[in-house]
């Protein structure tokens, strides 16, 4: 038979399915896939439920209904000072990944680079790659996670099209700085770059730490697509509802390529986020501190356990060094024994890497019930110590 894409063939499937498959039949505790374990605010799914039984329930416009578009375009003015058209500057999704899919496919064509940071969400390569372009590989380094200014410098060609940034970044919990954005912003308009900004953990940023979009820096305006996710913000990662601000004149081709993915999003919940972008300061604020109080929790149980807690200023993520710990040679069997010897799932971090990866750390969610997050860390106790007990006795 005839060969089938090979992007696509024989792909592994996605860390995160593969550890929330173990969990699953292991009966862990799942602290590897990045989805908070209740659902979010009720005044949003009471709005969808409404919405869905009134209807109407045909197809909206493609570009998302002019009510949520409209509430894109206000809070990208009420939080950072954005000017948007909605009619012309915003599209909907059905979610953040088919925006980023739809992104690339209208920007990037055969034998085009695209810059990409690792650690990075794992499917930024293979859509780069399904659309003809060719991944140029940066990373950030833990611990500290600093962008080597140098580099990114140097990773700048005439045959780069675009850059792919994940700003505040999984799984690194980072959140840009304005040097480092303004480094970027100033390559970008100098070899006339696209800049494609994956930002659905923009409202997750903990201890005073400011998002800042890349859209806002000198010249960026009219070449950056800036994405956002109503799963991150309102904790409704199952709705897959995201959007896209940008130019017009880059939303258009974007447009065209969202009409043969999805072509449109349910109604009722693009009605109940529209409603749920509204919502005041106080529940913005008290899902950055509930969220900081939770990464507080886990970081001070791990740390007592010996784990090497990296910093985490945004994100559902903590990433922990296990160098000594003698849980493991490598991430992956870290995490492989884990999951079925002590019952807690985490995630090798060496997955968010197109090759040549550390394998000494590993990443934990903590967007979870306080009960849950302390099952787990007593879970990991219990088979740490006896794991140490075994090892003395022998």
């Amino acid at each position: 038979m005839k060969s089938t894409n090979p992007v696509f063939t024989g792909l592994e499937t996605t860390i995160f399915e593969t550890m929330s498959r173990l969990a699953m039949a292991h009966e862990a505790v799942n602290l590897g896939q990045g989805f908070p374990d209740v659902d979010g605010p009720l005044d949003i799914r009471e709005t969808a439920a409404r919405a869905l039984v009134d209807g109407p329930n045909q197809y909206p416009p493609m570009l998302g209904l002019p009510e949520l578009r409209q509430a894109v375009a206000a809070a990208n003015k009420r939080f950072y000072g954005l000017d948007i058209d909605w009619q012309s500057q915003v599209v909907v999704t059905s979610g953040a990944t088919e925006a980023l899919n739809d992104c690339i496919l209208a920007l990037v064509e055969p034998g085009d680079e695209v810059i990409l940071i690792e650690p990075l969400y794992d499917c930024y390569l293979p859509l780069v790659k399904r659309a003809g372009g060719i991944p140029v590989r940066l990373r950030v380094t833990p611990p500290s996670w600093a962008l080597d200014l140098a580099a990114l410098e140097a990773a700048f060609t005439e045959k780069t099209k675009a850059i792919l940034i994940n700003n505040p970044m999984n799984p690194a919990a980072k959140v840009f700085s304005e040097d480092e954005l303004k480094a970027i912003a100033e390559l970008c308009v100098r070899h006339d770059v696209y800049a494609i900004c994956d930002e659905v953990y923009e409202h997750l940023v903990f201890n005073g730490t400011r998002h800042h979009p890349l859209m806002k820096f000198d010249g960026m305006a009219e070449r950056t697509l800036r994405i956002g996710s109503a799963g991150k913000t309102f904790s409704l990662t199952g709705w897959k509802v995201g959007y896209i601000t940008g130019a017009a004149q880059l939303i258009d081709p974007i447009a065209k390529a969202h009409q043969y993915v999805t072509f449109t999003t349910p109604p009722n919940l693009q009605k109940a986020v529209a409603a749920g972008l509204t919502k005041d300061e106080a529940y913005y604020e008290g899902l950055a501190s509930d969220l900081a109080a939770k990464r507080d929790r886990m970081a001070g149980a791990l740390e007592k356990l010996g784990f090497g807690v990296l910093p985490c200023a945004a994100t559902y993520f903590l990433t922990c060094d296990i160098t000594g710990l003698g849980i493991g040679d490598t991430d992956v069997e870290a995490c492989q024994r884990m999951v079925k010897e002590a019952g807690v799932a985490a995630v090798p971090v060496s997955a968010f890497y197109g090759g040549d990866a550390p394998t000494n750390f590993i990443r934990f969610c903590f967007c979870k019930q306080d009960h849950v997050i302390d099952e787990a860390m007593s879970r990991l106790e219990n088979w740490m110590t006896a794991d140490l007990q075994e090892v003395v006795a022998h």
